[in-house]
């Protein structure tokens, strides 16, 4: 688990900024986290800091990273 801050959904990705400076966009996130977050539409979810758990699928060359679990940080 890695702390990561939400920054935006656009062009159908989910983007967040880790803790080292790293950027990563986001293909999917699993419908339980997205149930409970509305990271799609909820503009308060921007830059907030969250606990996050993530896989990466290798799809041949292809990598598509998924959001598993988020837990927000207070």
């Amino acid at each position: 688990m890695r702390t990561a801050v939400f920054k935006s959904f656009e062009n159908g990705y989910f983007n967040f900024w880790f803790e080292n400076g790293e950027e990563l966009a986001f293909e999917e996130v699993h419908p339980r986290v997205l149930k409970q977050f509305d990271l799609k539409n909820d503009e308060s979810l921007v830059d907030k800091e969250f606990r996050i758990t993530f896989v990466e699928d290798a799809d041949g060359d292809d990598a598509i990273y998924r959001v598993q679990s988020l837990k927000p940080i207070d």
